[in-house]
């Protein structure tokens, strides 16, 4: 991961956005799938990678932007 990747979890009774790094998250919402699309929006504005946690803080999806960052999406 690097250094500016955004981290979709739990926060309190609701959800947020934290860019790697900072001690202080970026946005909040009070569902998951309204702060996942924040996330989203701020992992391709910054082109970097959008890690999204469950509940349990478990990573359940991870998004490269852009895509043509993704190692596995790579000719070789």
């Amino acid at each position: 991961m690097s250094k500016g990747d955004i981290h979709t979890s739990r926060h309190g009774d609701g959800w947020a956005n934290r860019a790697e790094g900072n001690e202080r998250v970026s946005n909040t919402a009070p569902t998951k799938a309204e702060a996942q699309a924040a996330g989203r929006e701020m992992a391709i504005d910054r082109g970097v990678e959008h890690v999204v946690h469950n509940q349990d803080g478990q990573i359940s999806e991870r998004n490269i932007y852009p895509g043509s960052r993704d190692p596995q999406r790579l000719k070789g």
